[in-house]
């Protein structure tokens, strides 16, 4: 007996070594990214997002971008639509609603147009599949848009790798392939501004033509000679000892706005210049102004936004932000002074009124004082009067208890179309006129 439980001790120890051995090993692999936690995380990733959307990957269903039109746990209203709450009080002119399209046999992604009244006048289906074929449309998200007084658009994807100009039918007019994302912002001189990757990029609108960049990486980061480095390299892995680098984590800036101070609005700035670029970077909560020359910064402040979008320079010299809130349950339009940094709210989700979208999200003030909002993650647009009132608002629905992902309302005046409101006819006519 003694023999046989001798026999065994080893082997047991041995095991239990085994363990003791993996167990520290696998801590550590997981702490510092050693083989195979990286490995082991990207599988687990990889199984549960098809495990929830392989009916999207299989083109039967957009899991992928369909949300809930509520945080709360009631059944949302299986009516829910286009709803207006106090009579003529919205701002006149057209509204575009960008987004997930509710035919997807016709066009997975949409760009909607709606007149004062709330109807439907007139779509432009986008069809990724003519920009890139290397992408399937349903894994990639219709974000940025532009539109244009001919009844054109200019439109970015995320996970995409187009940015395009289409015409008032959806038919491509031009495409450049690359890693073009999030918004996109013409800035008075014929060109387009949208991010490439981490670099700034500016397009022609009439051609598509890149015409330059700007780094963030190589350009801006270094400005200075280096003094710039510390309002961005947060995001980092501090090195255990002398001879590592220091380096980023995964998405350690997430550009996503680079807007230009138009001539127009130029004065209300005296601190800046036209042509200066308004950025945000939503993993560092910043918002900055920078040389588009130099890449110097002119003007930055981190916070109080939490994973914010869409900074807007304003007509009395103030940046609105669309502040994200994420994970505080509420998203707000905060303002603040380059002159002096003093901040204040214009507009917060409450009780009465729940705002709130834990990413993504637009806003525009309107010629009346109101806010029009994108609610992206609640598949929501709605527009607030000056005292913080519910005007309108329009669900975007795909089912009794899902939305579709919108990812911008814009407001455009009723004198915008050079021919009025678009139709395929007259893009026709164009493209007759030109010779294509």
């Amino acid at each position: 007996m003694n023999r046989r439980f001798s026999d065994l001790l080893a082997p047991a120890a041995f095991l239990v070594s085994l363990v003791v051995i993996a167990t520290v090993y696998g801590t550590f692999a997981a702490w510092r990214g050693w083989f195979p936690a990286p490995q082991i995380g990207l599988a687990h990733r990889t199984l549960t997002d098809l495990s929830k959307n392989w009916k999207n990957d299989f083109a039967l269903e957009p899991t992928r971008h369909l949300v809930r039109p509520d945080d709360n746990d009631t059944p949302p209203d299986p009516d829910r639509g286009f709803a207006v709450r106090i009579e003529d009080a919205s701002a006149s002119g057209y509204t575009l609603v960008t987004g997930l399209s509710e035919r997807q046999d016709e066009s997975v992604h949409v760009v909607r147009l709606f007149d004062d009244a709330g109807q439907e006048i007139h779509r432009w289906p986008i069809r990724y599949g003519q920009f890139d074929p290397d992408r399937q449309p349903q894994n990639v998200m219709l974000h940025g848009m532009e539109v244009f007084e001919d009844g054109s658009l200019a439109v970015t994807f995320d996970a995409g790798n187009a940015i395009a100009r289409v015409d008032a039918c959806g038919a491509p007019m031009w495409v450049t392939n690359g890693s073009y994302h999030h918004a996109i912002t013409r800035d008075g001189t014929g060109q387009l501004l949208t991010w490439k990757g981490d670099e700034i990029a500016w397009i022609d609108a009439e051609t598509g033509d890149e015409l330059r960049t700007l780094s963030l990486t190589d350009d801006i980061i270094p400005a200075r000679d280096g003094e710039q480095r510390a309002y961005f390299d947060i995001r980092t892995r501090t090195p255990e000892d002398a001879d590592e680098e220091m380096t980023y984590l995964a998405d350690p800036f997430h550009p996503n706005d680079a807007e230009p101070l138009r001539a127009e609005m130029a004065d209300a700035f005296p601190m800046f210049e036209a042509g200066d670029v308004l950025i945000s970077l939503r993993e560092l909560n910043l918002v900055a102004v920078v040389d588009p020359e130099s890449g110097a910064l002119k003007w930055w402040h981190h916070g109080p936004w939490i994973k914010q979008h869409d900074p807007d320079f304003q007509p009395d010299g103030t940046i609105t932000v669309f502040d994200n809130g994420t994970d505080t349950g509420r998203s707000l339009i905060r303002r603040i002074d380059p002159a002096d940094d003093s901040l204040s709210v214009d507009f917060a989700g409450s009780e009465a009124l729940p705002f709130y979208t834990w990413r993504r999200g637009k806003h525009q003030f309107l010629p009346n004082g109101n806010i029009l909002l994108t609610e992206a993650e609640h598949g929501r647009a709605l527009e607030v009067d000056p005292e913080g009132r519910l005007v309108w608002e329009r669900h975007m629905p795909w089912d009794e208890t899902q939305n579709l992902i919108i990812t911008e309302a814009r407001n455009v005046p009723a004198d915008f179309f050079r021919n009025g409101p678009p139709t395929c006819e007259q893009a026709e006519e164009i493209a007759d006129a030109s010779g294509d």
